[in-house]
C-alpha cells in the first residue's frame, strides 16, 4: 500500500468489479473490505495510518529520539449532518474530502478541508466532546472575516478581536457548541 489514494482506488475498483457481477456494495462497504485486507480493524483506523501520505505530503525529520510528529487533525462532535454541511461547507467554505458510515442509519464521520486546514466531524458518541475549541493559525483574517460577513449567514456574525491569544482573532462558533479561533 503506497497511499490513501491507492486504498480509495482499490475500493472503487472492487466496487466496480462486484457491480459487473450484479453484486451491489456501497462505497463504505468496499472501504471496510480494503481496510481488513491490509490488517486494519476498520476504514477509520486504516485511513488514519495513511495520514502522512494522503495529500502527497512527505514525512518530516525525526527529533533526537527518532520520533516524528505531524500536524494533528481536530475531531469536532456534530449532531445534525445537514446543519453541519450548511455551516462548514456553505458558510465557512470548506470542501468535503470524504465521509464514512458503517452502514445505513449509522453515525457519519467525515473530513473537510480548506487551504491546508483539515477538520474531522463526527456524529459518533465517543469521538469528541461538544464545546471544543480549535486554534487555527492563518493569514488573511480580515479577508476571511469579510467573506463570512458577506454570506449573510443568519446564525453567525463573527467579529474580529484585536488582541486575541494569537494576535488578531476571528472566533466562529459552530451550531454544536464548538469554536474555531482563526488567528493571525
Amino acid at each position: 500500500m503506497r497511499s490513501f489514494r491507492d486504498a480509495k482506488l482499490m475500493a472503487k475498483t472492487l466496487r466496480e468489479a462486484f457491480a459487473s457481477r450484479q453484486v451491489e456494495l456501497s462505497h463504505s462497504e468496499t472501504l471496510e473490505i480494503v481496510a481488513r485486507q491490509f490488517g486494519y480493524a476498520d476504514w477509520n483506523v486504516a485511513s488514519a495510518s495513511f495520514g502522512e501520505y494522503r495529500d502527497g505530503a512527505t514525512a518530516t525529520t525525526a527529533d533526537r529520539s527518532g520520533v516524528t510528529l505531524e500536524m494533528g487533525i481536530p475531531v469536532l462532535r456534530i449532531f445534525d449532518i445537514e446543519k453541519a454541511r450548511e455551516f462548514y461547507l456553505d458558510f465557512l467554505g470548506f470542501t468535503m474530502d470524504w465521509d464514512h458510515r458503517f452502514g445505513p442509519n449509522f453515525p457519519i464521520y467525515m473530513q473537510l478541508s480548506r487551504s491546508g486546514l483539515k477538520l474531522h466531524l463526527s456524529e459518533h458518541h465517543g469521538d469528541a466532546s461538544p464545546g471544543s475549541t480549535v486554534f487555527v493559525r492563518m493569514k488573511g483574517v480580515d479577508a476571511y472575516h469579510a467573506e463570512l460577513i458577506g454570506k449573510r449567514y443568519s446564525y453567525s456574525k463573527p467579529g474580529i478581536q484585536e488582541d486575541g491569544p494569537g494576535g488578531r482573532m476571528l472566533e466562529v462558533p459552530d451550531p454544536f457548541g464548538n469554536r474555531i479561533r482563526f488567528c493571525e
